[in-house]
């Protein structure tokens, strides 16, 4: 079985049992957290589609850790102009473990 959530902006295909990294939630390390923005959910063949949300449909998920991903290195210039920024950027980070989909 699995399910499209939708946190921090994006969309994601998750099973039981996966981890995965989404934006920063604000939530303790070991605290289970339901995710109620299900827009499909399938099971094989089997389908269920939302428009735009699953109504009842909920995901459980504990959270493993936070942190901060690699850093992205931002480079500008104007060739003949004298001109040059630099700038890095790190995003923090939720890592949740997915614990049941009900639906």
């Amino acid at each position: 079985m699995y399910a499209v959530i939708k946190t921090g902006g994006k969309q994601y295909r998750v099973a039981v049992g996966e981890k995965l990294k989404v934006e920063q939630i604000a939530a303790d390390v070991g605290q289970e957290i339901v995710i109620d923005q299900v827009l499909a959910v399938g099971n094989g063949a089997d389908i269920k589609v939302g428009t735009p949300l699953v109504s009842g449909a909920t995901v459980t998920a504990t959270v493993v850790s936070h942190g901060r991903g690699d850093k992205v290195r931002i480079f500008k210039m104007r060739r003949r102009k004298h001109y040059q920024k630099r700038q890095g950027h790190r995003q923090n980070f939720t890592e949740l473990q997915i614990g049941s989909i009900n639906g």
